[in-house]
Formats: C-alpha cells, structure tokens, sequence
C-alpha cells in the first residue's frame, strides 16, 4: 500500500508541473494525464456517488484521470449500468480493476484507499455527501447546484476550512466551451477578462437569461420502482408518496416524477432554473462585474408559479411546484444591477459604459460598441490575462484542472467560496419570488436583515438522521 500511495503522489507531482504553461485560446485538452498513466499504481483512485444521467458525462471524464473503483446510487438500475460502463471504460485500457456497487454513500467513503470522488446526485444531497466525504479525507468534484440553502453553503465552506480538502464545483463554463462556431475558446473566461480589464467601461448592468422550467399534469400515487430506495433518495426532504407520470416530463428519458432529472422542479430538493441554470450564468455574472466574494445588497422579483403558495409553500404535492416564469432584480455594493429573467435569448448581457457584450454557450458578440470585434484586431486579450484569470493555469478541461489541482493542493478555479456567494444570489431570488416581496441582504454578516420569515428559508428543518452538520 506505501509502494501504490508513494506512486500515486509522484503522478500527482508530475501532472501539476506538465500543465503550467500559458493558454490563450489553445485546441489542446487538458487530458495528458491520462496518456502518461499506464499503471493503476500510478493513478488516484475514484469513487462515484450518483450515477445517474448527469453521471454519464462526469464520470467517464473522471476516468481519464483515476482508476474508478466503487460506484453508489440509490437505484440499482443506475448502479448496474455505471459498473459496466467503468469496467468497460477501463478494461480498454488493460485495467481489469473490479468495480464495487453500494446503495449507501457512507461505504464507500469507508474505503480508505479511495482519494477522490465525483458526486452526481439530486441537489438536496450534495452539501451533506460532501461535507462527510471531506471529512473522510477524500477530494471532492460536486456537480452544481452545490447547495439547497444558504445555510448548506456555510457548513460546507467550515467543513472545507478544517480538511484542507479540494474541491471543484462542476460549473463547467469557466472552463470550456467554445462560441462563434469554434473561433472563440473559452468565451465565458474572456468575458469576464474583457471586464475585469475595464474594455466595458464601468459596468452599469448584466442580464442573465437562463430559461423558465415546465408545469407538470397532477401526478399519481404510483408504487415506488423495485430498484429504488424511495426512502435515502428523500434524504433530508420530507417524507411523501412516490408519485409519477409517463407524460408531462421536461426529459424524454424519464416519466414526470419528483426523481431522476424532473427533481429539479421541486423547491423541496432544489431550485428551479434559478438554481439549475442560475449556477452557471449567475455565477460568470458575479465574477465579471467583480461581485465573486460579495452579494446583493437587496433583491426582488416577480414570479409565477404552477401551484398555489402560502407562506412561501406549496399547497399542493402532486404537481411540480418551481416557478416557471420570473423577473429578479438585485442590487449590488458596487451600484451594478443584475436582472434574472426566464425569457429572451439564454445567456448574459453585460452593459457598460463603453460597449455592451453578449455571452453564451455559443456565441460572444458585441450588442453596442466594438469590444469583441476589436479582439481579432487591434485591440487582442493578452496571453498573461487569461492566465492570471484561470489561477495560474490552463483553461480547456474543467476536470483537468481539477485534478492538476488535486496535485498542487490549490482550490481550482470553480471554487467553493464564489460558488456558494453566487448561489446565494440564486437562493435569495427563490426566497423573494416565494414571499413575493423585496429582501434585504447584508453581504458581509450573510443575514437577511429586518425579515424572520425569510431569514427561516435561509436554513430548512432536515428530517431526522440526514440533518447537514459540518
């Protein structure tokens, strides 16, 4: 064992010096690691929690970095499936390494030879299955939306500060992608350098578009499926009947239901798209207008919903109950206005007072003046901007990078500490929409200031054994 953990840290050593050159726009992935690895001694080891639909993207890029070893999902159609494909995956490699099934994420974390692991589960899970999985002393890749609360976010930054593990939320646009069909790489990055750099002017407004959810028909009490642990998925939720639907879903690949993929509609195990897709453009937002380590100083917004609310609750269980429709306005310390809309075209409009941009998962584009166009002419982005910007590293592969930092023990660049402030953003949004009334918000004691009833959705009562303690 002293023999495989000594390998394993020169691999580390070698992959943190063999990617620390500068980037600017390159084609190459961030994936030589894997290349250089031909011996399971000489990888880390992965463990994979949650290995549903999102898990099919996440874990097979985990693999061109570690040797995958055990699996867990409480539904064991997902398990069967996820060992077959990392056996597979790895067999190809000439790794004939087994692979372990569990339906409980705490065996796993026992396996004191697993170092790293991905975490791809419904959002009301994330903060708890991490916080245990730093403590068990593993390295954490955790899909966004990282947290259900405010609250979560602060237990997971403590329990961070004790282990000194690191930690990737997989908010993959600060990493990758490419816009204006492959000429630009990593537009969201040169975004947020075109403001930082002050091509914009002082930034007076940002926009981000991020697309309204769906309704759902009334779901009927159906029995819970044989592969399923209705109970553990529930997790800190309430308790309430499995109830589903072959039609009425936002997913072809699965009936409407509170589980796999439709939970995202359901303000009891996440947020709606002010979560789901507020992670991501929230997030480039409050980085480019340089808000990563702060928040609003007040926010409000309208919204509709598909069902009946009281007091910031549902009054019906049967139905998808996240809002589908919704205006949010915030308020910054910097005097910068941030609106979060449903509609209009998906992505972030920044408007200062020398040009407007537009970015997107496929586009970067001036909307006023010639700040982009000036980039392929004479006015480019420098080398060493886009470096400093990325911590010092190279953009390209969000899980490269999480690994190069597993190596260096620095927190890579989807950091837990802009995440869970952009986040907040996010939650405070949800909690203005469902009381349907101005919040405000001190950025520095994290409180909502003057309002108990809201300051009550900043932390939810957890059923009793899956509380989030830190």
């Amino acid at each position: 064992m002293a023999n495989r953990r000594s390998s394993r840290r020169q691999f580390l050593q070698a992959a943190a010096g063999a990617v620390v050159a500068p980037y600017f726009f390159s084609d190459s992935p961030l994936m030589a690691q894997d290349a250089q690895t031909k011996s399971a001694n000489d990888r880390p080891v992965l463990g994979c929690i949650g290995v549903g639909d999102r898990w099919n993207a996440v874990g097979p890029q985990a693999m061109n970095f570690a040797d995958c070893v055990a699996v867990c999902d409480v539904d064991t159609a997902m398990t069967d499936k996820a060992k077959a494909r990392c056996e597979d995956i790895q067999s190809k490699k000439g790794n004939d390494r087994k692979v372990e099934v569990f339906g409980d994420y705490r065996k796993l974390l026992d396996n004191k030879d697993i170092n790293v692991v991905t975490i791809v589960t419904p959002d009301h899970w994330h903060s708890k299955i991490a916080i245990e999985a730093m403590q068990a002393g593993k390295d954490v890749y955790c899909e966004k939306p990282l947290t259900l609360t405010i609250d979560e976010g602060k237990q997971i930054i403590k329990a961070l500060k004790e282990t000194g593990r690191v930690f990737q939320v997989g908010t993959q646009q600060r990493s990758e992608m490419s816009a204006n069909k492959g000429e630009v790489k990593s537009q969201f990055l040169v975004a947020v350098a075109l403001c930082r750099q002050g091509r914009l002017g002082d930034i007076k407004k940002v926009q981000c578009a991020i697309g309204g959810s769906i309704a759902s028909p009334v779901l009927p009490k159906v029995p819970v499926p044989s592969t399923l642990n209705w109970e553990m998925w529930l997790g800190q939720a309430p308790m309430t009947d499995y109830v589903s639907s072959p039609t009425g879903s936002s997913n072809k690949n699965y009936p409407a239901s509170r589980t796999h993929y439709e939970f995202r509609w359901w303000y009891e195990y996440s947020g709606g798209k002010l979560t789901d897709w507020g992670a991501h453009h929230v997030d480039i937002a409050q980085w480019a207008i340089g808000m990563e380590n702060s928040g609003p100083t007040s926010i409000e917004g309208t919204a509709k919903h598909p069902v009946p609310f009281k007091d910031g609750w549902p009054t019906v269980d049967n139905q998808y109950n996240a809002a589908t429709e919704f205006m949010v306005k915030a308020n910054f310390p910097n005097q910068v206005e941030m609106t979060i809309r449903h509609d209009t075209e998906n992505g972030i409009t920044i408007e200062g007072t020398k040009g407007t941009i537009f970015v997107s998962r496929g586009a970067l584009r001036d909307v006023a003046g010639t700040v982009v166009a000036d980039l392929a002419k004479e006015n480019p982005l420098p080398e060493e901007v886009i470096t400093k910007l990325y911590k010092g590293k190279k953009p390209g592969n969000h899980m490269g990078n999480f690994f190069e930092c597993v190596a260096s023990r620095e927190q890579p660049i989807s950091d837990v500490y802009t995440h869970h402030r952009s986040m907040t953003t996010c939650h405070l949004a949800n909690i203005a929409i469902r009381l349907d009334r101005k919040l405000k918000w001190d950025p520095e004691k994290e409180q909502i200031e003057g309002d108990d009833q809201a300051n009550g959705f900043v932390k939810r009562e957890q059923r009793k054994g899956y509380e989030v303690v830190a």
